[in-house]
């Protein structure tokens, strides 16, 4: 691929009401769109900048426009000249969507992997008081996985009891973004189990998990803001059952596959999660979820409204992606 015309944007979208996880709340879905064009076909992506990772707008603006003047780029050199991360994945989705156009052939054949009509994705419930966790729960009721984000307080407990209560029938997941001690941890546990808690999405900083080499697993651990790339696995290896495969994390779909991969080797099952984003966040992702574990591809649900010829999300699943959304 020779002189690629690359162009970048920043989007706002509304959400349908305040998202809430222990490091903050919005309003908005801030993301990145990515279009390369090879002066026939159009291909494009979108990255969410990570607020985490000391991303922003302008910073993930600012890495794409420092690769518009490469004269080969092609997925395989965009690893090595952007690290991991938002802007990375964007452009590497427009890469492969462009690929997919000029070929005729979907992405997901490109990428040589089956995938299947539909897949069932969580649907998260954010932190709030248990009332209004139990509210959410009811108002959705009939998803058939629940994911709910938690806080490291006193009120954990009596939060997934509300959303227990209120939603019996479904399958429950919990994230706590980094925000439990591994006291929280000891108490708390057991009595997640009794209420049938299937994961524990990280629950330690990034920083101080090695608590988890010495901890019990009654209930599978998940490593989120704990895996990035393939690099991370390693370490991963004694503290963590589960890894969470996010593009907005492993820089795009070509590092994500290679991290499924050697992650499966390693023994680990995967979770495939998203950022708050639209569609055309997801469509990348929705290629990994026909061998995942769990699929946690909900973005688009929190959106007030979503894209153009987005995703097709029925009763807690996902349908296939059409060729004018991505791939």
């Amino acid at each position: 691929m020779t002189g690629l015309l690359i162009e970048a944007r920043e989007e706002i979208w509304s959400l349908k009401e305040v998202f809430r996880i222990s490091r903050g709340s919005r309003m908005q879905a801030r993301v990145v769109v990515v279009t390369v064009s090879d002066r026939e076909h159009t291909g494009r992506g979108e990255g969410v900048p990570i607020r985490r990772y000391n991303q922003g707008t302008e910073s993930v603006l600012a890495q794409i426009s420092s690769v518009k003047a490469e004269k080969n780029l092609d997925r395989d050199n965009l690893q090595q000249l952007l690290p991991a991360g938002a802007a990375r994945n964007a452009l590497d989705g427009a890469l492969w969507d462009l690929e997919a156009k000029r070929s005729g052939k979907r992405a997901w054949e490109l990428a040589n992997i089956l995938i299947v009509d539909q897949v069932v994705t969580s649907f998260t419930i954010s932190l709030n008081t248990p009332d209004a966790m139990r509210a959410a729960a009811k108002a959705n009721a009939n998803a058939p996985i629940l994911k709910l984000k938690l806080g490291g307080d006193d009120a954990d407990l009596a939060r997934v009891e509300a959303v227990r209560e209120a939603a019996r029938a479904a399958r429950l997941l919990i994230d706590a973004n980094e925000s439990w001690s591994p006291e929280h941890y000891l108490e708390i546990v057991p009595a997640l189990k009794k209420l049938d808690v299937e994961l524990i999405e990280q629950p330690f900083s990034a920083n101080a998990d090695e608590v988890l080499e010495t901890l019990d697993h009654s209930i599978p651990v998940c490593a989120d803001e704990s895996c990035h790339t393939t690099a991370d696995l390693p370490r991963l290896t004694n503290r963590y059952e589960v890894i969470n495969v996010k593009l907005d994390k492993t820089g795009g779909l070509t590092e994500a596959l290679r991290l499924c991969e050697r992650a499966r080797e390693s023994g680990f099952k995967l979770l495939i999660g998203c950022m708050v984003c639209t569609s055309l966040g997801i469509a990348p992702a929705r290629l990994l979820a026909s061998a995942a574990d769990w699929i946690d591809l909900d973005g688009p649900l929190l959106l007030a409204r979503d894209r153009e010829n987005g995703l097709s999300y029925q009763n807690g699943k996902i349908g296939m992606l059409s060729r004018e959304l991505w791939g």
